[in-house]
């Protein structure tokens, strides 16, 4: 006689079907107004970034508007030539991927400074106040910003040109200059976006346990120690997930930066010009949005490559920190 113990029970398909779905639901239920909050943030990605992907095949024609997406003839890579053709395109790559770099660097070390110092202001006051300086830059506009700058750079009038006259030493034309752009893009993109990081920093900070810190001092630690073996372990997740999605973006230069802030000045390409304005200024010339749509490809491409690479890099060595 069989065991009872030795008996195994058997589901049908439909079986283990059923109960799967019976999981989920409870899974659905007790994460609904979870799931509900993210609606609107996944009808935006749906409206705005899937929708549209069909668009994808203007790279590959050349688009006539009066026969249409769907009529316009077939190129083939056409267009994709122009680009990797250019003989522009290792000074647009360059100045692209190096800007880049530069502002993930600055924006990566200057936030997590700025949170962590926000994070030891105990006055709720204050704390809100500098939260909004901070924070301000980020919603002006370039073509704002591009002004704010002209008053510092202008080669007569400029506050930088009345300083070095005050010092005796003689005025510079920065918009004919392509070196001092080297830095001036990188100080205004910080200065303009590095607070919207911060606060991002800041509310993963205000999600640690206070008894961390408090067991830590109980036991000695000072501020150093602190910083070391609790705030930066708890913020390394999203900093690996930030700097995942910004390696990611690598080759979309900021327009209004790259455009605005020089005055699309032309003596200045060698150091202003990225993948974006040339673009820009090549749609201008011939109108073909075939050639704009090619580039976007471009990127995207190279840019999914490089969040699955870096994701597989970081999923290597610590699991827990990667985006997926």
């Amino acid at each position: 006689m069989q065991d009872w113990q030795s008996v195994t029970v058997r589901r049908s398909p439909a079986s283990r079907r059923s109960v799967r779905l019976g999981s989920r639901w409870k899974t659905f239920r007790k994460n609904r107004f979870l799931l509900l909050l993210t609606m609107p943030m996944v009808l935006f990605i749906f409206v705005f970034k899937y929708i549209p992907m069909f668009g994808v095949i203007v790279a590959f024609k050349r688009y006539q508007f009066n026969k249409g997406l769907l009529g316009s003839d077939w190129v083939g890579f056409s267009n994709f030539r122009f680009l990797l053709d250019s003989p522009d395109l290792w000074r647009i790559v360059r100045n692209t991927l190096g800007y880049n770099s530069v502002f993930i660097g600055m924006n990566l070390l200057g936030a997590l400074v700025i949170a962590l110092l926000l994070y030891e202001i105990t006055s709720r006051s204050m704390l809100k106040v500098y939260q909004t300086v901070m924070l301000f830059p980020h919603f002006l506009s370039w073509v704002v910003v591009a002004y704010m700058a002209y008053a510092f750079l202008n080669p007569r009038s400029g506050m930088l040109n009345q300083a070095r006259e005050w010092f005796g030493y003689a005025p510079l034309d920065y918009y004919n200059l392509s070196d001092p752009w080297l830095y001036i893009f990188p100080l205004a993109q910080w200065w303009k976006e590095v607070g919207m990081g911060a606060i991002i920093y800041y509310a993963a900070l205000m999600g640690v346990d206070p008894a961390y810190f408090e067991a830590a001092k109980i036991d000695g630690a000072n501020k150093l120690q602190m910083l070391w073996h609790i705030s930066l372990p708890f913020l390394y997740p999203v900093m690996t997930i930030l700097t995942i999605l910004a390696i990611g973006n690598i080759l979309d230069a900021d327009f209004g930066l790259f455009y605005q802030l020089p005055m699309n000045s032309t003596t200045l390409y060698e150091t202003t010009d990225v993948i974006d304005t040339y673009i820009f200024r090549a749609l201008t010339v011939n109108g073909d949005i075939g050639i704009s749509g090619a580039a976007g490809l471009i990127k995207s491409t190279v840019g999914f490559v490089l969040v699955i690479g870096t994701n597989w890099f970081v999923k290597r060595r610590n699991a827990d920190n990667a985006l997926f």
